[in-house]
């Protein structure tokens, strides 16, 4: 399936359509939206509860229960609601061409971008888009609406593919698309990153998108979306193959007998691990999609218990959306 029929795909906007994702994080802005914000003012969101200050506050906003409650004059405070801002950085590196199940990671990806902004899209918000393609940092602008919607597509679509053919030591790698994202992108918002990955070594050391990506998580929601492939989990066994490293056009051959297998297996299993670990230092939301999986039904699977475990939080937090 090409880049251009994900996204326009009627099966997506009809699985989607009466889901959404809540961003439980408070934003802030100067217009009008259908989210909180960080500071009181005109709005219709109800926060905490105070004193009546005679001449200086609004009768309209008097709290009729907790006055009754207490016997005491209250007011309560109403928190402006807020347009939302959000951000994909997609991993368009060589490794997202890969696929060997009925897409490839590169059209999960473009569809995991449209699934988030279609699922979050409401009155006066925007989305943009950071690209990681070929060693760059490419940007696509904040805008709202359908037809900033397939622009954005029609620019995915047109990046070309295909290998590397030499390593360059100043490319752009995970982590700077990470820091240059929250250097940049200040507003607070969501923010969905989109990757494979792969550059993540399987057995300890640093990982190097870890940092970053916690920076960016302590001022925005931050869904990540992890995009797998099955041949990167385990091999076949067949026999002699050269085996091509997207990234830098190195090849090798490699004889895959059960005891290379198997160590093929144990270091992805560990390299997979370490991924989950660091996103969950991060405190970020994770989504996994497989190339070999309904990423559509998987998709809507994650949005419906994000849902429920907003409503929880909902519950138990005082002034939460709800």
């Amino acid at each position: 399936m090409s880049t251009p029929a994900i996204g326009t795909d009627p099966r997506l906007r009809a699985a989607l359509r009466r889901l959404d994702l809540r961003i439980v994080h408070r934003l802030e802005g100067l217009l009008h939206g259908e989210h909180l914000g960080l500071r009181l003012g005109p709005g219709s969101e109800a926060a905490e509860a105070r004193l009546y200050q005679p001449g200086e506050d609004d009768v309209r906003h008097m709290d009729w229960a907790v006055t009754a409650r207490t016997d005491t004059p209250h007011v309560r405070d109403l928190v402006a609601d807020r347009e939302l801002e959000s951000w994909t950085l997609l991993d368009l590196s060589p490794s997202m061409d890969f696929g060997t199940g009925m897409y490839s990671k590169r059209d999960v990806a473009v569809g995991a971008m449209v699934a988030a902004n279609l699922l979050t899209q409401q009155v006066g918000d925007r989305f943009g888009a950071h690209f990681l393609h070929r060693g760059r940092v490419r940007r696509w602008p904040a805008r709202s609406g359908k037809e900033a919607l397939l622009a954005l597509l029609a620019t995915v679509a047109a990046a070309p593919t295909g290998d590397v053919s030499s390593p360059n030591p100043n490319r752009a790698t995970l982590a700077d698309a990470l820091d240059d994202m929250s250097r940049t992108r200040r507003r607070r918002g969501l923010r969905v990153v989109i990757s494979d990955f792969l550059d993540t070594p399987a057995f300890g050391g640093e990982v190097p998108w870890e940092r970053p990506l916690r920076m960016l998580s302590s001022r925005h929601q931050v869904l990540v979306v992890e995009v797998l492939d099955p041949r990167e989990l385990d091999v076949p066994a067949v026999g002699d193959v050269a085996m091509r490293d997207p990234n830098t056009g190195r090849v090798r051959n490699v004889r895959l007998t059960r005891s290379v297998r198997e160590r093929y297996r144990q270091a992805a299993g560990a390299q997979r691990s370490a991924i989950r670990g660091a996103l969950r230092r991060c405190g970020v939301q994770h989504l996994t999609l497989r190339t070999d999986r309904d990423w559509v039904l998987d998709t809507a699977r994650f949005v419906i218990h994000q849902r429920r475990t907003a409503h929880r939080l909902a519950r138990h937090t005082p002034g939460a959306p709800r």
